[in-house]
């Protein structure tokens, strides 16, 4: 579902304004060059924001997409998910260190050996359902994405294949399925629940959901589209195939909040949230802590997280000086280029050429 495309960060020349300018100039180029038929950003600092969209809703009837539209996150998901863990963890409910058959004894093979920690930063060493032909949501599915999927049926397939013992990093999904189901067994309440519970109300995220087995996204909000080779509406789907790997659904604002509020402190201890930002060498251009994401910029690093999920990319980032970059696009024939977004986050953090 997700590796994102910016599999490695490249050298980028960019030309800048100030810091934390508006981006709009980019996203039209991303656009115009048939990388997207939307994109939505907001770029914030301490004491300014903004926000803008380009492109269209729709690209049959038209219409300007609202900067305030709701979009699928995909895989920024995860780090939803781990904040609950970690919160779990500060609780004194789990360790990271223990193996996950302390908590879902029989569930994983060989979850003696597997812990808490390396499902949360994909060193688990399990194969990703998603990897399977009809099971990954980043393609079409023709009418199967109206169909419901339960979490152990996921971890099924997962488990009928292994990896090849290459010694390498691998991003799986199957990860952070058992975690949404370690949420559950420790809560006794379904993971969307405690996430909103713990994450979304108390920060007052009202445009962000947990969908279920609901297809449609709610308004307003631009169409995803998938080349077949031409454009097919692919926004209306069942999310389940992704559960609490990438199923959710925000807007660039709410995004912005529940980083600045993790990054900041607010959600976890401080030893959790130092848990989280401890990276492993992923060796595809970032690096993985805890549900979270670093890219090393030319004037520093960024933490957050990206997600793709079939006519949706996702980009979440934010500095420990307190900018902060949220994007929503909109692939059209062809996905923006790492130098396309790489560029428009060194514009706005670095605000100088890369």
């Amino acid at each position: 579902m997700m590796q994102t495309m910016m599999n490695v960060l490249v050298a980028v020349t960019v030309a800048t304004g100030g810091q934390g300018a508006g981006v709009r100039p980019e996203l039209e180029k991303i656009v115009a060059g048939n990388g997207a038929t939307a994109a939505l950003a907001r770029v914030s600092d301490d004491s300014r924001s903004w926000s803008g969209a380009v492109g269209v809703r729709d690209i049959n009837r038209g219409g300007r997409p609202s900067p305030s539209g709701y979009f699928r996150i995909g895989s920024v998901t995860k780090t939803f998910v781990a904040t609950v863990v970690l919160q779990l963890v500060d609780e004194g409910k789990l360790r990271l260190d223990d193996p996950i058959d302390q908590y879902l004894p029989g569930l994983v093979p060989g979850g003696e050996r597997i812990t808490v920690r390396q499902f949360l930063n994909h060193t688990s060493h399990l194969y990703d359902y998603m990897s399977e032909p009809g099971y990954s949501t980043n393609r079409w599915r023709g009418e199967a994405r109206f169909r419901s999927y339960q979490p152990r049926e996921l971890l099924k397939v997962a488990f009928a294949k292994k990896l090849p013992d290459d010694g390498k990093w691998h991003y799986s999904n199957t990860n952070y399925v058992v975690l949404g189901l370690l949420v559950e067994k420790l809560t006794g309440r379904p993971y969307g629940e405690e996430v909103a519970r713990r994450i979304l109300r108390p920060l007052n995220l009202r445009h962000t959901l947990v969908p279920g087995d609901r297809a449609g996204v709610p308004s307003p909000h631009a169409k995803g589209y998938e080349p077949m080779p031409d454009l097919v509406d692919a926004t209306r789907m069942n999310p389940s195939l992704d559960w609490a790997a990438g199923e959710m659904i925000s807007t660039t604002a709410d995004l912005e909040r529940f980083m600045s509020a993790l990054l900041s402190g607010k959600l976890t201890s401080t030893e959790s949230l130092q848990a989280m930002r401890t990276t492993v060498d992923t060796k595809v251009g970032f690096g993985y802590g805890l549900g979270l994401q670093s890219y090393t910029l030319p004037c520093g690093t960024v933490w957050g997280h990206s997600g793709e999920l079939i006519g949706y990319q996702t980009f979440a980032f934010r500095s420990d000086s307190g900018k902060s970059l949220t994007m929503s696009i909109n692939p059209s024939t062809r996905n923006p280029s790492t130098q396309e977004v790489m560029g428009i986050a060194i514009k706005v953090f670095c605000g100088t050429a890369g």
